[in-house]
């Protein structure tokens, strides 16, 4: 399958299903490759993201120098229309206090996805919900109503959203529930996985909807599951 479709087949399931894929796919369970914080998004209902990291570093925090500021943000903006698409911007706000400031909101949204942009995950803070870009899913730690000092002080290094580690161009899975990075080796695994998965699933769920379900069948269940290959 093309990247292009597989990311857009991938858009088709929820990123706990991707995390889960995964784990079937080769790379066990573990405790990092994902966020560990509660996520807010300005738009729960839009379907996941899946795109190529973009990675920053924000301040909220002190005051800048204009003419410093505008050269980090034109570079920035430059460096997000670069290379691969679609893409995901993963804005780590390396302040004490996460969140004093707000990078995300109507203009940042709109323009994002003016260049290629599907979304955004960061530890920062959102604001303007109301008019944000409607097709740009932004997961961010929290909301605030001022931009402060925001300034983008780092972009194309690694970066850190709460547990997880991206770095430029890995491959990010994201909704309502959190992301994923997705390591190169195991994407196009991932369908394949899913369907197994699926299958194993549904030995056990269709057990658990049939009347006198008990103890005992889920056993039976869960062997039978264990034989779906």
């Amino acid at each position: 399958m093309e990247i292009p479709a597989l990311f857009e087949h991938l858009r088709r399931f929820d990123t706990p299903t991707i995390v889960n894929a995964l784990e079937i796919a080769g790379a066990g369970r573990a405790i990092t490759g994902f966020t560990r914080h509660t996520l807010i998004a300005a738009f729960p209902a839009l379907p996941p993201i899946v795109g190529y990291a973009r990675t920053s570093a924000i301040r909220c925090s002190a005051p800048f120098d204009p003419a410093v500021r505008r050269q980090m943000q034109t570079g920035y903006y430059d460096y997000l229309a670069q290379g691969k698409q679609p893409t995901v911007a993963v804005v780590q706000d390396v302040d004490s206090l996460p969140g004093v400031g707000a990078f995300w909101g109507e203009v940042n949204t709109h323009v994002h996805r003016g260049l290629g942009c599907a979304g955004a995950v960061t530890n920062g803070s959102m604001r303007d919900l109301d008019a944000m870009d409607p097709k740009f899913q932004c997961l961010a730690g929290s909301l605030c109503p001022s931009h402060a000092w925001v300034q983008v002080v780092e972009f194309g290094k690694p970066v850190d959203i709460f547990g997880m580690s991206v770095k430029d161009n890995d491959i990010v899975h994201a909704d309502r529930h959190g992301a994923v990075v997705i390591p190169a080796a195991f994407l196009e695994k991932i369908p394949a996985a899913i369907d197994l998965m699926a299958r194993k699933e549904k030995v056990i769920l269709d057990a658990a909807k049939k009347p006198g379900f008990n103890a005992a069948l889920m056993r039976e269940a869960l062997a039978a599951s264990d034989l779906v290959k």
